[in-house]
């Protein structure tokens, strides 16, 4: 199988899954096409170095060829497909309230610390006792 027919089919899986399995509908939405163009530029460069500079090569006669920065366009289709998979499920999970808080553990020394401050912030003054 080709990595243009691979890359095809996942991105006809990751629609299919956004729009008809998870219900997520990202794509339907302005929000996910005024973000994406960030994931793009980025991923713009990283391909564009490491094909640009040989680290990862294709063989010409599993890609179409068309290349963009250096990145064949199925690499930036595959990323597409993959960014929107994963959002998808991340939504999905999310509006089904799986995990909204950590539980693995108290988390980081910092966030431990902002928290105690917000908490003795918001906590009222303690009463004095007459006596």
């Amino acid at each position: 199988m080709s990595y243009t027919v691979a890359t095809l089919l996942g991105v006809a899986g990751a629609v299919l899954a956004d729009l008809f399995v998870l219900r997520t509908r990202l794509l339907l939405r302005p929000v996910f096409w005024a973000t994406y163009p960030i994931i793009v530029f980025f991923q713009l460069i990283s391909n564009g170095i490491l094909t640009g500079r040989g680290i990862v090569r294709y063989a010409p006669d599993e890609i179409i060829g068309w290349r963009l920065a250096y990145a064949p366009v199925e690499d930036l289709l595959f990323g597409f497909a993959l960014v929107l998979l994963t959002l998808a499920v991340w939504v999905r999970l999310g509006r089904a309230g799986v995990q909204r808080t950590p539980a693995a553990g108290e988390g980081s020394p910092l966030l431990r610390l902002v928290d105690r401050k917000r908490s003795d912030r918001q906590a009222p003054p303690p009463l004095e006792r007459e006596g």
